[in-house]
């Protein structure tokens, strides 16, 4: 096994600079959520070139699946690369990152099945498009993307070093009031302000945040207020992202919510319509698996800090439910976090190739 590292490690260092070419031309290319049709391409014919066997557009437009080994041999080990960015800032989640460490990782367990003449197994390196907001690996799940699959392990770049990351279960919560026009100055006395509900509801909002569990998150904006300032609103929106630490929590916090909008448009007489959307399971890290990770992290100098728990939300989760899996997270630096300006900077900076080859050792 120690035989089958060394190999594994080296074919790892021998690629470090394709890989970082790879990740670079990621990063300078920029595509949100389902049209990362440029990722693909470069993704697709790096993994070719290497020997995989390669399915593009698989099942989405934007997904791949590159396989190497026989289902016959052993379990098939599944490494998942995202590629999509945010809008106006880039990669500031740093999926150039990930897909570079899926791809690299894929690249480490085919040499090392090589090594063994292919006696233990498969790898499977999934590109997993629109993970921002579109759910792509539910999509995939959905089409049975993961059958068959062992195991399926990704790494995120993060601020910390973070093996266990708490990774929350999410929803979207659309919240709709509907008043009455009239003219403002005219007849202000005719109309219900639709706006005045959706104010109202925020406050709301933002006081019982100071009564949930600190796992919990809820982030909302105006999505509608009006269409001029000399009409009362007959419309206004908010959409809220909630987030708990699982779904019986998520529950709790989505009852809350839609009691805070009853209250709302009591108030100013409005009707009301709450809608949820694209809700994602809470990430189940497996035990053995990160324990795993955690012993060979430990070997390369690695350390962690339990407070610096991630808690943020991911498509991943769902992934978690259906096969074991890890998502740990790795420091690329200590002066931003993720969605920020500066962490797109951080994500596309060269200095950053030392860690990846790193984790990939582990």
């Amino acid at each position: 096994m120690a035989d089958f590292m060394k190999v594994a490690k080296a074919k790892i260092d021998a690629s470090a600079s394709n890989l970082n070419a790879l990740s670079q031309e990621i990063w300078s290319h920029p595509e949100l959520n389902f049209n990362e049709h440029h990722a693909h391409e470069v993704l697709t014919d790096f993994l070719e070139k290497e020997g995989f066997n390669v399915e593009r557009h698989f099942v989405l437009e934007t997904a791949f699946r590159a396989t190497f080994g026989s289902d016959n041999a052993g379990p098939n080990i599944c490494v998942i690369c995202e590629y999509d960015a945010l809008p106006d800032i880039g990669h500031a989640c740093g999926h150039n990152l990930i897909a570079e460490c899926g791809v690299a990782a894929g690249l480490g367990i085919k040499a090392a099945l090589e090594a063994s003449g292919n006696k233990y197994g498969k790898v499977t390196v999934l590109g997993t498009p629109a993970e921002e907001g579109g759910g792509g690996k539910r999509l995939l799940i959905k089409a049975n993307a993961f059958t068959g699959i062992a195991v399926a392990m990704m790494a995120h770049p993060y601020r910390y070093n973070v093996p266990r990351p708490i990774a929350l279960s999410m929803t979207t919560v659309i919240i709709k009031f509907q008043g009455k026009a009239s003219h403002a100055s005219a007849a202000p006395w005719d109309g219900n302000n639709a706006l005045d509900a959706a104010v109202m509801c925020y406050q709301a909002i933002s006081n019982m945040r100071q009564q949930i569990k600190p796992t919990c998150r809820v982030h909302g904006i105006f999505t509608n207020g009006g269409a001029a300032p000399n009409i009362i609103p007959e419309e206004a929106e908010l959409t809220y992202y909630l987030r708990a630490i699982d779904e019986g929590e998520l529950s709790v916090l989505k009852r809350k919510v839609r009691a805070c909008a009853e209250g709302a448009a009591k108030a100013a007489e409005c009707q009301l319509q709450v809608k949820t959307e694209s809700s994602w399971a809470n990430v189940i890290t497996n035990c053995i698996l990160v324990t795993i990770y955690e012993t060979h992290a430990r070997s390369l100098g690695y350390q962690w800090e339990e407070h610096s728990m991630s808690f943020g939300s991911t498509d991943f989760g769902e992934t978690s439910y259906k096969v074991p899996g890890i998502h740990p997270m790795f420091c690329i630096t200590d002066r931003a976090n993720i969605h920020m300006r500066e962490f797109t900077a951080a994500t596309g900076g060269v200095q950053n190739q030392h860690y990846i080859c790193q984790l990939n050792h582990q």
